[in-house]
């Protein structure tokens, strides 16, 4: 769910505007507003268009965005709450495609002040000595939003500023503002600071936040620096991380706006969505085995094995669905194959290497890898029934009837599958209803012919025996 990237980065950045001066602009007609004004007007902007506001995120459209936009338009700091993978950095990172392309700032400024009402000593000095001269550079939105991981061992000299001793051993003395060397907070002034697994950061350290959110101005040594900030802060926390590793302390709590929990998707769709938009695939990955592997997951939150409290990540599903298009190309590389589309023995093959993501209950020792097989079972058993369920799959069951066998396995090219079946009736109807049609080729009806054979023996209408990694369908 990809730091400075954002889903809507694809677009190609428009050129800066001219204006090198603060007379040429002001005369450019730009007027200066706060970073949270600039979030709400053009925010409204997009909700007025009919624009998608949130460019890459699926599922919430109908819970957790709306509370989103009450707290941009009312110019709330938030939190958002949630278990892991629940896209909850994703979103935070689309905020910035809501800011103006272009800013204007001082030259040269660490805090990006505004050439209109500049709050540093030094810039203050340049608009004193230059007036209308003062040099003005334009910096992009996407340089607009920081982001930091909250870790135990971050310091308030990390987030809000230390002494420089540098500058110090330069002559200046410790009472000139200009020694303070600036933190990552200040030097997203004008901008959006996104803080990850904000219940991570020591307690202590939390408290140098409470001047940033109310007062909107920071403190560094004792020095008697007044510093306007002009940002919007939002940070994410796993309720989990309460208990576990540490807390957001009551006042930090109080002065955030809003909090937000997000969730899990709720529909098929929007996780088959989800895996069409994030996973990387190698190889040809069919929609019925997508569906799969989202029926999977869901089965997997559901399960009394799993520890509910931990979650299971979408970033599971997504890298399922990437080593299931890995095995599909490995098998092309080793076989000859002249494509490598994906079937379901291949989920079977991954499934060791996802066991590290899911977090069991204490009593499933030793049958983690057991209870993923069961799993797994009902979502291809429910996906069968979902895609081929009322269709005649008689040309299938009456091979078997006959005495035959077909032989598959991580490592059997799909002519080599295809040949041992031989002609089915409706063999069609099973590729229409997979949406591969009479053009599919040679992988993709291989794809097709496994998954109704593995369909038909979990609704116990043929056997199938598994020996040595190759899978036996019409064995006794």
């Amino acid at each position: 769910m990809t730091v400075g990237h954002t889903p809507d980065s694809s677009r190609t950045p428009t050129s800066a505007p001219d204006a090198a001066t603060l007379a040429e602009l002001r005369a450019s007609g730009w007027t200066s507003r706060s970073t949270k004004d600039e979030l709400r007007q053009n925010l409204l902007a997009r909700l007025r268009s009919g624009e998608t506001a949130f460019p890459g995120i699926v599922g919430f459209d109908d819970t957790v965005l709306p509370e989103l936009e009450a707290a941009l338009l009312a110019g709330h700091d938030l939190v958002l709450l949630g278990e892991r993978g629940q896209g909850k950095t994703r979103l935070m990172r689309t905020l910035g495609q809501l800011l103006d392309e272009w800013s204007p700032e001082v030259t040269g400024c660490e805090i990006h002040d505004d050439p209109t009402d500049p709050v540093c000593a030094r810039c203050r000095a340049l608009a004193a000595e230059h007036g209308d001269t003062l040099p003005v550079s334009w910096r992009h939105r996407e340089d607009r939003y920081t982001e930091k991981l909250a870790t135990p061992d971050t310091s308030v000299g990390d987030l809000i500023g230390d002494v420089d001793p540098v500058k110090v051993a330069q002559g200046r003395t410790l009472g000139d503002p200009e020694t303070v060397h600036y933190g990552l907070v200040p030097r997203a002034n004008r901008g959006l600071f996104g803080l990850n697994e904000l219940p991570d950061l020591a307690e202590r350290i939390q408290v140098a936040l409470f001047n940033v959110l109310e007062e909107r101005d920071i403190q560094v040594r004792g020095y008697s620096l007044r510093l306007p900030l002009d940002l919007f802060l939002v940070a994410t926390a796993n309720p989990e991380d309460y208990t576990n590793r540490g807390r957001i302390i009551t006042p930090l709590k109080d002065r955030f706006g809003a909090e937000i929990r997000t969730h899990y998707l709720d529909g098929l769709d929007d996780e088959v969505a989800l895996l069409r938009q994030e996973a990387e695939v190698v190889a040809e990955v069919g929609d019925h085995l997508l569906e799969v592997l989202a029926r999977f997951t869901r089965n997997l939150r559901e399960s009394s094995s799993v520890d509910q409290r931990s979650g299971v990540s979408a970033r599971f599903t997504i890298a399922a669905a990437e080593a299931v298009s890995a095995s599909a190309l490995r098998r092309a590389a080793r076989t000859g194959d002249d494509e490598a589309v994906a079937r379901i023995c291949d989920i079977g093959v991954v499934l060791p290497t996802l066991l590290g993501k899911v977090e069991f209950e204490m009593g499933e020792e030793g049958r983690e890898r057991a209870v993923l097989d069961h799993l797994l079972r009902l979502a291809v058993a429910a996906t069968f029934r979902d895609r081929l369920g009322g269709l005649d799959l008689s040309g299938f069951t009456n091979v078997f009837a006959e005495g035959a066998v077909v032989e598959t396995g991580e490592l059997v090219p799909a002519t080599e599958l295809l040949s041992q079946l031989g002609s089915v009736p409706g063999l069609s109807k099973v590729l229409d209803r997979l949406g591969y049609g009479d053009a599919a080729g040679r992988g993709q009806v291989a794809s097709a012919v496994e998954f109704a054979l593995e369909g038909l023996h979990l609704t116990r209408r043929i056997e199938k025996e598994t020996v040595d990694g190759r899978t036996v369908y019409g064995a006794a």
